[in-house]
């Protein structure tokens, strides 16, 4: 029998693979980790101070046909859902085929990338949504969705994957509760709206600070459960508004489409913001 010629090095075989190939997360996280601080919520931001209704000419016409308050509601919660399914099936591809790895090993700098483009869309769908499409609109949405999938995928190396769905199950339960108070309530909450704004920027500042003082993410957990308050808020409020931009634009279908897809972002925004701030606070990391 030939003599079996062992390869062995000191250490365990993970520790010898690691010297010589760095672990996937450690190639994420410089990049997207101090990197996501903030973005999520300036992207809320963005969205949410760029949109006013009421500013918008209602001169489109006769009033035709229009959907029910319900199918409204329903359309509205389906494009929110619609992106969800975008961003967390390209997060899922990109992870399990490495594309992210490879796309952050190459270009460090794509989360910047990412989130400028993002911000354009956002600010484009907003400004613009008078003037352009339907079918522009939905397309803008979806990009958008795409390019937060390059961003959320980065989760996946960062975090356990079993703490992730459960978060994402938490996230969901927390939403849809706070989705529902803000259908159903009789209460208006306009009145929430400075403070609810209040706190975006608290956050949005928050996140820019912390990239340039890394001994602020001492408060991560502080911060993290300011965040998650935050966007329950919004998410009641942003709810409550679907009903006031379905008889505001009552008559006039195309801006009811576009004012459907603009409430759909919100929402998905929300519910990222959330999903994020519960991932920071209660995710198990693969360290």
């Amino acid at each position: 029998n030939l003599p079996v010629v062992s390869d062995s090095f000191p250490g365990d075989a993970m520790e010898r693979k690691e010297l010589i190939f760095p672990r996937k997360a450690d190639i994420i996280r410089p990049t997207s980790e101090r990197g996501l601080r903030g973005r999520f919520s300036l992207l809320k931001g963005a969205v949410f101070m760029a949109f006013d209704p009421y500013d918008l000419d209602r001169d489109y016409g006769a009033p035709s046909g229009v959907i029910t308050e319900a199918q409204y509601t329903t359309r509205t919660f389906l494009w929110m859902m619609l992106g969800l399914m975008v961003t967390f099936g390209v997060a899922l591809v990109g992870w399990m085929t490495n594309a992210t790895l490879y796309l952050f090993s190459a270009f460090p700098a794509i989360h910047l990338v990412i989130l400028v483009v993002t911000l354009i869309l956002s600010f484009s769908l907003t400004a613009r949504i008078e003037k352009m499409s339907v079918a522009s609109a939905q397309m803008m949405f979806l990009v958008f969705s795409a390019l937060m999938g390059v961003t959320a995928s980065t989760w996946l190396y960062l975090y356990q994957l079993t703490s992730i769905v459960f978060i994402f199950l938490a996230t969901a339960l927390y939403f849809g509760a706070l989705a529902a108070y803000g259908h159903f309530t009789n209460r208006s909450l306009a009145g929430y709206k400075s403070i609810l704004l209040s706190g975006l920027i608290f956050l949005i500042l928050f996140g820019v600070l912390s990239l340039f003082i890394p001994g602020m993410t001492a408060f991560d957990s502080m911060i993290s459960l300011f965040g998650i308050a935050i966007f329950l808020g919004y998410t009641a409020y942003d709810t409550q508004r679907i009903r006031e931009f379905y008889y505001y634009y009552s008559g006039y279908p195309d801006m009811m489409e576009k004012a459907s897809i603009f409430s759909a972002l919100q929402l998905y925004m929300d519910f990222i913001n959330l999903f994020s701030y519960l991932l920071r606070f209660l995710g198990k990391s693969r360290n």
